[in-house]
């Protein structure tokens, strides 16, 4: 009975309600912004059995802030747990009510930044990132916890590849690939790990291969292999394989695990658009923008190519 008391009232937390209005009533579809193609990001409606993982970690991180409103640490979860439940446009608010006691933080900046790049406000992304960048500098670097851990609760990724990840990331969505590209490199210093060293990698092969520079694309290629050691981004690895001519579109698509993936198909639709296939391509792109996943990295992209495309 608490469980669901619990649900109830998180579910309350994150939506509005009209007076007179029951739990069955609860809409949480609230608009976060408006995509590059000019349409509504629309929050999806928190399911209380499907997302009680999160909910109750958002909970938790909800009453360790309400002890503690001075931990930098409780402001950053609280954010987290709420983006985690589709409320990007609160999570912004609660890191930039960080940034008003800690301004010199740069995980608030860190993200923040990745909330801006949700919500498609590139150049105030641009910024946050820059001024973490300027933070960083000659820190030491640290691991950056899961919110929502991977299959051997590891965490893969620091604070400092994840802001050059994300800064790399926002310029490759405006555009600037001589911007993005320096981010990418940055990171892929800092990518102590085959997972970071995939993704990394990734965006740095199409990078190059829009920047029609082949032979350096191909020599970020040369250390793949179908034995890395993979925890989460297997669809990354398997499209730098795909790339290398070791898997073919067919093998990528029949994978059950990867079919699905936005990433995969967005480097599938990347592949057909610097190859001279634009049709395919923009067709692909426009299959991932009928999804409604639009916070993933994936959409994002394809979605930043078709408004360029259509203007």
């Amino acid at each position: 009975m608490k469980k669901y008391f619990l649900l109830y009232f998180a579910l309350s937390l994150l939506c509005s309600c009209g007076q007179g209005k029951t739990a069955s009533d609860i809409k949480i579809n609230t608009s976060q912004g408006i995509s590059l193609l000019n349409r509504p990001l629309i929050k999806r409606q928190v399911n209380p059995q499907l997302d009680s993982f999160q909910i109750e970690n958002y909970l938790e991180a909800l009453d360790d802030y309400e002890v503690n409103k001075e931990s930098v640490n409780n402001i950053i979860w609280l954010g987290r747990r709420t983006a985690y439940l589709g409320d990007y446009k609160r999570a912004i608010e609660i890191y930039s009510e960080g940034l008003n006691k800690f301004p010199n933080e740069a995980r608030l900046y860190r993200h923040r930044g990745h909330r801006y790049i949700s919500t498609r406000q590139l150049d105030k992304a641009i910024a946050d990132l820059e001024k973490a960048v300027l933070l960083i500098k000659d820190k030491e670097d640290v691991i950056e916890q899961d919110g929502i851990p991977n299959s051997l609760n590891q965490p893969i990724s620091t604070l400092h590849t994840n802001i050059w990840y994300h800064l790399g990331l926002a310029y490759y969505l405006k555009n600037n690939l001589q911007k993005s590209l320096v981010a990418f490199k940055e990171c892929l210093l800092k990518s102590n790990n085959d997972d970071l060293q995939v993704a990394t990698r990734h965006w740095m092969y199409m990078l190059l291969k829009r920047m029609e520079l082949s032979e350096q694309a191909n020599v970020i290629l040369d250390p793949i292999h179908k034995d890395m050691t993979i925890i989460e981004n297997f669809a990354y690895q398997n499209l730098l394989l795909f790339y290398k001519g070791e898997l073919s579109e067919k093998e990528l698509l029949e994978n059950n695990n990867l079919a699905s993936s936005l990433a995969v198909q967005y480097g599938i639709g990347n592949w057909y658009y610097y190859n001279d296939n634009k049709e395919k391509a923009i067709q692909i792109f426009e299959e991932i923008t009928k999804t409604s996943n639009w916070a993933v990295f994936g959409y994002l992209a394809a979605e930043a190519d078709l408004s360029r495309i259509k203007e």
